[in-house]
Order: structure tokens, then sequence, then C-alpha cells
């Protein structure tokens, strides 16, 4: 087989119809991967090029990252067989399953296993939900597990129904646009994935003598990468065995693993999202 280069698709929010091709062969030289835009078109494309030339390598075929403008699209291109991958979150992939009935969940990172959601504000008056009646608040995407799902879920469970309790509730779209969102006083607080916040304090990009953190969630699971079911046994285990090999002692692999925030992947099963979509149906976002 002749090796290609890594072929990015640049673009910002791009519709489902524009960025996917029509039907596409389980025996593919190309497999075709995208995300869930959970962060900004171009972070998502810097984070995957070092692991999609990785992927090339260890594969033996070209990879092109396709991206997509809302987490619907991601669902909806597994289901129809334009998309081979996806790194989903817990929420989507219970909805991937769904859709497609056969959706396979290959590894996960480490943390995945122990993943929280992290809500802040820039209200000094504000130290837990209950200082928040009345007041504004932001999610991320409606379909986000960790700016979602997994926190109107732990706070109905505190019998907060945030349909009611705020004055308004708002959904910004991506986890950094909730910080923006926060910081900028759009809203009085937020909830956001705690890595994607801890990322944002480390590289200096929210002011954290503004913005703060008043309380976290349980943990629970949360993002993997996923294939379609119908992908082919030997293929779907060489990706798996790839992700698998990563070494953080590696210097190369571990700027992968940096980039994906990840210490390592793990396997992971379909099992192991059922508290996901039980959550999902008891918040009433699953019928």
């Amino acid at each position: 087989m002749i090796k290609r280069p890594l072929a990015v698709m640049a673009g910002l929010c791009l519709s489902v119809a524009s960025v996917f091709s029509s039907a596409h062969a389980a025996d593919t030289e190309v497999l075709r991967v995208s995300a869930i835009p959970d962060e900004a078109p171009t972070e998502l494309l810097r984070k995957f090029k070092p692991l999609g030339e990785y992927l090339e390598k260890e594969l033996g075929m070209e990879v092109k990252f396709q991206p997509v403008s809302d987490y619907a699209g991601v669902v909806e291109a597994l289901g129809a067989k334009r998309l081979d991958m996806a790194w989903l979150g817990g929420f989507t992939f219970v909805q991937a399953r769904l859709r497609t009935g056969d959706a396979i969940p290959l590894v996960q990172r480490e943390q995945d296993e122990v993943f929280t959601s992290t809500f802040i504000t820039a209200d000094e008056k504000v130290n837990k939900h209950s200082d928040l009646e009345g007041k504004s608040f932001a999610f991320g995407s409606v379909s986000s597990t960790s700016g979602h799902l997994m926190p109107r879920y732990f706070m109905q469970q505190d019998g907060i129904d945030p349909d009611k309790f705020f004055s308004r509730v708002a959904f910004s779209g991506a986890h950094d646009a909730t910080v923006a969102w926060v910081e900028s006083g759009r809203v009085d607080a937020g909830v956001l994935n705690a890595s994607v916040w801890d990322k944002l304090v480390e590289d200096g990009k929210v002011d954290t003598d503004k913005v703060r953190v008043y309380n976290r969630t349980p943990t629970y699971f949360d993002y993997n990468w996923t294939v379609r079911g119908d992908l082919g046994e030997e293929l779907t285990d060489k990706i798996k065995q790839a992700f698998l090999k990563l070494d953080p002692e590696n210097p190369e692999h571990k700027e992968i693993l940096d980039l994906q925030r990840a210490s390592r992947f793990i396997e992971t099963n379909a099992e192991n999202y059922k508290g996901i979509e039980d959550a999902a149906r008891a918040a009433g976002l699953l019928e």
C-alpha cells in the first residue's frame, strides 16, 4: 500500500453535507475521523495532527480529519457511514450506539474512568449552587456529557431543576466558550469539562483572579474513541492496538498523549456507558 501524507481538512463550522462524501466501503484505504466540536475547530485540528500522522504509520493508510459544526452531525455521520471513527463524549457515544445499533467504543483515556465537570463563576458572592438561585447559568452543548448532561443530572439529584432554579439557562456550544461567557459577565456561572478548564488555566487563557471554581461534580465515565460497527475486525483491532501502544516514555508518543490530555489509553466497552444512558433518561434527554 502506498502511504500518503496526512490529509487534514481545514475550515470552521462546516456542515455535514459539505464535509462528508457519500458511500464508503469498509475496505477503504482512507480512515475518515472526526470529533465532537467541544472546542474551537482550529484547536481540534491542532490536537489531532500528530495523532493522525501516527495512525497513518501504524495502519498503513491515509487518515483524514473531518471537522463538523455540531455534536449531532458526528452521530449522524457515523450512522450514515460517512465517518469511520470519532472522538465522542459519553453521551454522544450513547446516542451513536442507539442510532447505529453497533458502534464500538475502542479506547478511552485513563482519566475518562473518573471524569468530572467544573462549575465556575466570576461572582464573589457565589460559593455553592444555592447562591445562584434566580441568576443566569451556561451549559456547553446540549449533547455534551461534561458540559450539560452530567452536571444537569447531578444538580437534579441535589433537588435543583436548572430550568426553574436559574433566571436564564443558555448553551454556549463549547467548553472554552462557556469560560469566555462567565469571564465577560454574559452569565453569572457555568459548567465545563474539568480537563479543558485545567488546560485553559495552565495555558494562561483564563483570568483566574476573576473566574474561579466553586464546585465539581462526582466522577463518571466520559470520552472514548468509537468506530462504526462494520469497519471490519482486522482494521478495528489494528486501530485499538495503535492507541494502546502509545507510551508516555517515548518522546514522540508523549507529544501525542499530551495533546490528547491523556496519561495513556486503555480499553473500554459499551457497558461502561450504561450509567450515562441512565442519567440521560433520568434528565429527560433521551426518550
